[in-house]
């Protein structure tokens, strides 16, 4: 249990820089004239670069031969889909309550893609934590 919270903390600081990253990214290519959506775009893809090589080397310490890239994207995608799910879900019972649904979509995404990152992109590798 206590290797499994260290690395949900690190995977915590993690999202932090990658957030900080696409959020860096995104006001740059603005501030350069490309329009919100294409930046947007860009700068989550950044974020998700950064996700993937520091989660798999200081996360997780993933030490296998290949790139579980497919993986990595596959799970993002169920990770996202579960945020969609449950944010499309609370603004059908709470039509109004848009702000406050955002961080519950947010850590319902969190904990999906760290328990996909964890036993499914990078399983066979978790004993150093």
């Amino acid at each position: 249990m206590r290797a499994l919270f260290s690395q949900f903390l690190r995977y915590s600081w993690v999202g932090l820089l990658n957030t900080a990253l696409g959020l860096f990214v995104i006001w740059g290519l603005m501030l350069a004239g490309l329009g919100p959506y294409a930046a947007n775009v860009a700068g989550y893809a950044a974020g998700l670069v950064l996700s993937f090589f520091l989660n798999r080397t200081w996360t997780f310490r993933a030490q296998e031969a290949g790139w579980p890239v497919a993986r990595f994207l596959c799970a993002f995608a169920i990770a996202y889909g579960a945020n969609l799910t449950i944010l499309t879900l609370g603004l059908e019972i709470l039509p109004g309550a848009a702000y406050a649904l955002q961080p519950v979509a947010i850590g319902i995404y969190s904990v999906v893609f760290f328990l996909l990152c964890r036993f499914f992109v990078f399983s066979v590798r978790n004993t150093e934590t």
